[in-house]
């Protein structure tokens, strides 16, 4: 009865489409979200063909090679596989917190502050105190410095502040090198690690035509996501300091992430990592595009898209809702979610099996949905 409460719920917010895929609807344009791309024959050779050993016991050499390249693409000492970004997320703040009743500092509409179950402190026992981003996504250092705990027994210990690079509920905005040396700064100072969940790390760097070894230059640990926009079906990395590498690996193996012959889904992110990054920029183009076909049929832009991420809200003065606009779409097998800014927000995520065919037809079928009211 709970869980088809919950089913319910979800449904109805548009936040998920149960049932509705590529595979199953092969006509459909869905942008629901980056993660919703199949391996493409090459990514399956490679996976088929990779040699594997256990990785829990260190042996698995295509792991390693995922582990090292992208360690060493970061400018870090090492790297950590993981099969989720959650679970990266969480085992890279563990390895940087002295323990239970520590405290990380976070924007409020940070990705581990609101879709990662709360597992800072349900499972890590680690206290989220949460600041506002400005309007560019970016947190104000001498706020994030005013919000650091004295060392006082009435208080968590502040240890850690995390960023998400991009930022994905305000806009997939790219946070520039600069604002991340800046907020490294104030952590040095303080004592404080500084964590970035850069789910789509590799789309920052794309759109600011940046190395990830340079932006990433003043921070300790990063978590890089493989299955959005690069295309690979599972997996992400942890990179960091060897010290930390080696906490977060305990940390992984409580949270029950170890994994045996791994380098079977490692091998998708190499082929990822070799051949998706650059095309990234073709999606940031057509968010691009689209964006400029929708703002003319009337709908609300608020941010022009920096990377492959589209937000937007129903023309001014329609008798549409988001969900009025959610639904026409699906019936014409244009898939996009909702549920961002408390309701008022659609989002369009552009990935590799989106073309410029997708974006003309996408864009008419939502121009004919605004002037249809």
């Amino acid at each position: 009865m709970i869980a088809a409460r919950v089913i319910q719920r979800a449904t109805a917010r548009k936040l998920w489409c149960p049932g509705r895929s590529i595979s199953s609807e092969s006509a459909s344009i869905d942008f629901r979200s980056d993660t919703v791309t199949q391996p493409c024959d090459d990514m399956k050779k490679a996976m088929i063909n990779s040699p594997l050993g256990d990785d829990v016991m260190g042996e698995d050499p295509t792991v390693l090679k995922l582990e090292s390249m992208l360690a060493e693409q970061f400018g870090m000492e090492a790297g950590l596989f993981f099969p989720t970004g959650t679970q990266s997320n969480l085992c890279g703040v563990m390895a940087h917190c002295h323990g239970r009743g520590s405290e990380v500092l976070l924007g409020a509409n940070a990705h581990l502050c609101l879709y990662e179950h709360g597992n800072l402190s349900t499972l890590g026992g680690i206290h989220s105190r949460q600041i506002q981003e400005r309007p560019d996504a970016t947190l104000d250092p001498s706020t994030v410095e005013k919000m650091i705990r004295a060392d006082d027994p009435h208080f968590p210990r502040t240890d850690v502040v995390c960023i998400e690079n991009t930022h994905n509920v305000l806009g997939g905005v790219p946070l520039p090198k600069s604002y991340v040396d800046e907020l490294s700064k104030v952590c040095v100072e303080n004592e404080l690690k500084l964590h970035i969940d850069g789910a789509r790390i590799m789309n920052a760097c794309v759109a600011m035509n940046v190395s990830a070894e340079d932006l990433c230059e003043n921070v300790n640990s990063v978590s890089i996501c493989l299955s959005k926009g690069l295309g690979s079906p599972v997996g992400s990395v942890l990179v960091g300091s060897s010290e930390v590498i080696y906490l977060a690996r305990r940390q992984r193996k409580a949270c029950g992430g170890g994994m045996r012959q791994a380098g079977v889904i490692a091998g998708a992110g190499i082929f990822a990592i070799e051949n998706n990054v650059n095309r990234l920029a073709d999606d940031h183009a057509r968010a691009k595009v689209l964006a400029g076909v929708m703002k003319s049929a009337g709908f609300v832009i608020d941010k022009e898209p920096q990377t492959n991420l589209l937000f937007f809200g129903v023309p001014e003065g329609s008798r549409l809702t988001q969900d009025d606009v959610i639904e026409k779409a699906s019936e014409v097998r244009v898939l996009f979610g909702g549920g961002y800014s408390g309701g008022t927000r659609c989002r369009i995520a552009m990935h590799k099996h989106i073309t410029d065919g997708c974006v003309e037809k996408a864009g008419q079928i939502l121009k004919d949905i605004a002037t249809g009211f």
